[in-house]
């Protein structure tokens, strides 16, 4: 009887521990206002920044949104969501890299011709092989960092190249944060004085419209690697 028993609570378990299908929203994400921005299947609401069309260089593979890696340089190949815009929010998502690989995350991208690239006008949380990149990396251009801004502590917790990671980022007026694997690695004020003093320390000079944008679209960046993502999901706070 103890056996039987036993066996029944290891299968009511087994049964409550059943994992949440990739690239779907849970009875409560969608309760607490949660939008799939890609459901594992199709390219919808995606597109070239600045172009019409989904591009040749982004593939639906197993589930994921996947960057070929054909770009050349880091202009041409990054893609954006359509659909909407955000202001303030809640992202989270998964993505692996290849070895030595190199991508971004960016949030409040402004679309114009005269921009060659997401990266122009969104902040981005840096996505790259800490490991296997093949030249030397500097804090600010590391995993977790909101990229040439805020730095991410050494210690973070990262996954290899190959292995999946979960990053999530919250914004609101009165705070960002960016975390990796549960943990937090940049944490800043949006436009205050410090933000201010960071950006106009010389690497945006280029880019003078870099960080102006308080609204705007999420996009993902190609490259030259190949890189992969799934689960992304966002809310607006």
């Amino acid at each position: 009887m103890k056996k039987i028993l036993f066996a029944a609570c290891v299968a009511m378990v087994a049964v409550g521990a059943v994992a949440q299908k990739d690239n779907t929203l849970s009875k409560a994400e969608r309760k607490n206002g949660w939008t799939l921005l890609f459901d594992g299947k199709s390219s919808g609401g995606w597109r070239g920044y600045n172009k019409p069309s989904f591009p040749s260089g982004w593939v639906i593979e197993n589930g994921t949104l996947k960057a070929l890696g054909t770009a050349k340089g880091d202009t041409g190949g990054d893609i954006i969501y359509e659909k909407e815009q955000f202001e303030y929010f809640e992202v989270v998502w998964d993505w692996k890299i290849d070895k030595g690989g190199n991508s971004g995350f960016f949030y409040h991208v402004t679309e114009d011709k005269k921009y060659a690239a997401p990266y122009h006008t969104g902040p981005e949380y840096q996505l790259i092989d800490d490991i296997g990149f093949p030249e030397k990396l500097e804090k600010w251009q590391t995993v977790g960092a909101d990229y040439a801004m805020y730095d991410p502590p050494a210690d973070k917790k990262l996954k290899p190249a190959g292995e999946w990671n979960h990053s999530r980022i919250v914004f609101t007026k009165d705070k960002a944060e960016y975390w990796l694997n549960g943990e937090l690695t940049a944490s800043f004020v949006p436009w205050s004085d410090d933000w201010t003093k960071r950006r106009n320390s010389g690497k945006w000079d280029a880019f003078p419209d870099y960080g102006k944008a308080r609204t705007g679209f999420i996009a993902l960046q190609d490259h030259g690697s190949e890189a992969w993502f799934k689960n992304i999901k966002i809310r607006k706070l």
